[in-house]
């Protein structure tokens, strides 16, 4: 297999809550993958075509960066985080929220120990600044994995506010946190029903000093907080990381940026191809989204 790529051969799996399963793996594929050592680590999983059987995989070129020789919709991949990483057992685990339709969650559900997938080298992109004195952090259940582990493993000097939203209290896991950390969990969002993790980051009163909000849930979610840190509070990029994980409806949202008059979306596309400043080309296609209902 190419460098950068790992086949993952599932190990075993354990039924966390009734909507997230956890596979476990292993094997001789893994002896070369490379953690960044970062809580939010994530990496694509690559799936054959069910017609053909086909593996596509991207190139890497001398940069690093991917490129699609066969086109880009050739590549079946899904995205997820490394809930941990055991380094003398050569392991990684992996939750996936169990739901229809998911290339991913559907292949997770039937997986038993034998079957094997192909992953890449993960990246990261948790980096509070060194001063931080507080952290609020902020999930729905796709993003909860990677909550988990930073929490777990982050410095236990720092005072952290936590919401996790699940979609009813049976989904809720027994994490096991400092007393340096303080968690909610909400019940709602997730697809069912709407989200109320922008109201609880309104309503948290935030402690004086340098902090650092991290969020990652449904697109619209991470929208809607990303103006209030970054418009209402003022907050420096430094400051946040705040990613939409997953698009709810997502083939009726492609339908309909599909739809869309081709200068729009085109306008669109040449803003994120600039050199603008991305936090500012951000706030620009964030606020046409909210206008188009996307």
């Amino acid at each position: 297999m190419s460098s950068g790529f790992h086949l993952a051969t599932v190990i075993r799996r354990e039924m966390l809550s009734p909507g997230m399963v956890r596979l476990i793996f292993g094997g001789e594929g893994l002896r070369q993958f490379r953690s960044t050592g970062i809580g939010d680590e994530y990496l694509r999983l690559f799936f054959s075509d069910p017609a053909t059987g086909e593996l596509a995989l991207p190139l890497i070129d001398e940069r690093g960066r991917w490129t699609y020789p066969e086109g880009p919709s050739k590549v079946r991949c899904s995205t997820y985080t490394v809930r941990w990483i055991d380094r003398d057992r050569e392991e990684i685990a992996i939750d996936f929220v169990v739901h229809d339709g998911g290339m991913a969650s559907d292949w997770a559900v039937r997986a038993k120990p034998g079957d094997s997938i192909t992953i890449n080298n993960p990246r990261a992109l948790y980096m509070p600044p060194d001063d931080t004195s507080w952290q609020l952090m902020v999930a729905d259940a796709a993003g909860l994995p990677a909550l988990a582990r930073i929490v777990e493993e982050m410095p236990r000097s720092v005072p952290t506010r936590v919401f996790i939203e699940v979609t009813e209290p049976s989904h809720e896991q027994a994490l096991v946190f400092g007393s340096h950390v303080t968690v909610t969990w909400l019940h709602g969002g997730n697809g069912h029903a709407p989200s109320k993790l922008e109201e609880a980051v309104r309503r948290v009163p935030l402690p004086d000093g340098p902090g650092y909000v991290w969020a990652a849930a449904e697109q619209k979610v991470v929208r809607a907080i990303r103006k209030y840190v970054r418009q209402e509070l003022k907050m420096p990029v430094l400051r946040y990381e705040l990613v939409g994980y997953w698009v709810d409806k997502q083939n009726e949202w492609t339908s309909r940026w599909e739809a869309l008059d081709p200068e729009v979306r085109k306008r669109i596309e040449a803003a994120w191809a600039s050199d603008r400043d991305p936090e500012d080309v951000r706030d620009e296609v964030d606020a046409t989204f909210d206008k188009l209902g996307l």
